[in-house]
C-alpha cells in the first residue's frame, strides 16, 4: 500500500492511498470515526481539484492528539476485526 501525504498539521491529515478503492476506504472511515479522538474522517475518490485524480484521499481531523497515531489505531482495529472473522470461519 502506498501512501502520500497531502497535508499534515496537528489535528488534520490529509493522505493519498493509492490502488484502494471504496471498499477499503469505508471501511478504514469507519473504523476511525469508532475512534475517541477523531472528530471527522472522510474521503474523496475523484477530488475535483486534483486534476483526475481517482486515488482515494483520506481526511482525518482529530480533537486531540496526532491524527496519524489515529489512523494507525484504526488499522490496528482493521487487523484485529479481520483476524477473528478468518478464525470464526475456519472455526465453521
Amino acid at each position: 500500500m502506498e501512501l502520500r501525504v497531502i497535508e499534515k498539521t496537528d489535528t488534520e491529515l490529509r493522505i493519498e492511498i493509492a490502488g484502494e478503492d471504496h471498499t477499503f476506504m469505508n471501511v478504514l472511515k469507519g473504523a476511525l470515526l469508532e475512534t475517541e479522538e477523531v472528530a471527522a474522517a472522510t474521503y474523496d475518490v475523484n477530488p475535483e481539484q486534483s486534476g483526475g485524480q481517482t486515488d482515494p484521499v483520506l481526511t482525518v481531523k482529530s480533537k486531540s492528539g496526532d491524527p496519524l497515531d489515529a489512523v494507525e489505531a484504526a488499522a490496528a482495529a482493521i487487523t484485529e476485526r479481520t483476524a477473528a472473522l478468518r478464525d470464526a470461519v475456519t472455526a465453521a
